[in-house]
């Protein structure tokens, strides 16, 4: 009987602190969601130029690690330099 006694406090404090974290975790994902739907957020044009600066790079590093030609060494050492 003496485990019960202490299980109904600690329910009745439980309800409501996990009520309260739910309602926010409810709040954050509305408004992650709602970004998402809006198309995410602005990056700058110094980021969108490392960004394609990037995907210009990964784009030469795809062609160079499919490409089956005797002068691949040429090209890695071109882009090394």
């Amino acid at each position: 009987m003496g485990n019960v006694a202490i299980l109904i406090p600690l329910m009745a404090l439980l309800i409501p602190i996990v009520a309260i974290v739910m309602t926010n975790w409810a709040k954050v994902r509305n408004r992650q969601l709602d970004i998402m739907e809006r198309g995410g957020f602005d990056l700058g044009q110094e980021a969108e130029a490392k960004i394609a600066k990037l995907e210009a790079r990964v784009a030469v590093l795809e062609r160079i690690a499919t490409d089956k030609r005797l002068t691949l060494a040429d090209e890695i050492n071109q882009l090394k330099g």
